[in-house]
């Protein structure tokens, strides 16, 4: 068996739904019968040819499609460099428009990823100007809590009656642009959090750390927020079920498409998730 065999089977197969849109929608179904939606990704980013990006705006617009003829509980979840950002602003948001556009036909919620430092300006403005075309109900944005910058992206964001995932962050990033360990990220979380259920009407806490998430279940209990608790797939399954068998709005973010390599091996390299990972391995 070769390398990519060996890692095609154990990792891909564990946290990606398949290469093709009917692999994502028959995952989403899995999870809609355990009570937990979707949020479904096209594996891909930093493209510069437009042949790429109209390929994956194509793929994005058949799976709203895909999502509605099926009448599966999924949002659907779009990364900027996927739609032109890495070519042009103009091109990106011509293509988040058009996603936007069907997606609303058919009440599909849109997220819009973060990606690394150099793109979060334009990823913010991007998202803040579809909001004003009164974008408000079906559109979010993720900000990612190992940034220095993203307590006033978080207010910024909040302030313009936006919608955000929380995520820890994934990207490599300079020191002078991202906290250094685990445990900042860890405490900026939830200093973001709190802001979030003292300031927003309607957020996803995405993470897998059981801690943050007692906090926030804690919070709500008080504040009554419409809340969503979000993970990877294949990482906690069984407690993603014991979160949604507790009534809680739970999401599993699932990526699909043949760029499975790039994604595992960046997963692999967040060494604050790799005990985690590798647990996950062997979990049901």
């Amino acid at each position: 068996m070769s390398v990519d065999s060996f890692f095609e089977r154990l990792l891909a197969g564990r946290w990606i739904a398949g290469p093709l849109i009917e692999d994502a929608i028959r995952r989403a179904r899995m999870l809609n019968r355990k009570g937990i939606g979707a949020i479904l990704n096209y594996l891909g980013e930093d493209f510069a040819d437009k042949d790429d990006v109209d390929l994956s705006v194509h793929k994005y617009l058949k799976l709203i499609d895909a999502i509605h003829g099926a009448k599966v509980r999924a949002d659907v979840s779009v990364k900027p460099t996927q739609i032109g950002l890495a070519i042009s602003y103009a091109y990106a948001s011509a293509n988040y428009s058009k996603i936007l556009e069907r997606a609303r036909k058919y009440h599909t919620f849109v997220w819009l990823d973060m990606e690394s430092h150099g793109y979060v300006d334009d990823t913010i403005r991007l998202y803040l100007e579809h909001l004003e075309r009164g974008n408000r109900k079906d559109t979010g944005i993720c900000v990612q809590s190992y940034l220095r910058r993203s307590g006033s992206d978080v207010k910024r964001i909040v302030k313009a009656w936006g919608i955000i995932r929380l995520v820890k962050g994934a990207y490599k990033e300079s020191a002078a642009m991202a906290y250094a360990n685990r445990a900042e990220t860890t405490a900026n979380y939830a200093k973001l959090m709190k802001y979030l259920f003292g300031n927003s009407g309607r957020f996803t806490i995405a993470t897998h750390d059981t801690s943050l998430i007692d906090s926030a279940r804690a919070l709500n209990a008080a504040r009554h927020k419409d809340v969503t608790y979000a993970m990877l797939n294949g990482i906690k399954d069984g407690y993603a079920r014991e979160l949604a068998s507790g009534r809680e709005n739970v999401y599993v973010y699932v990526p699909f498409g043949e760029r499975w390599v790039d994604y595992s091996v960046r997963r692999l390299r967040e060494l604050s998730n790799a005990l985690l990972i590798v647990r996950s391995l062997f979990s049901r």
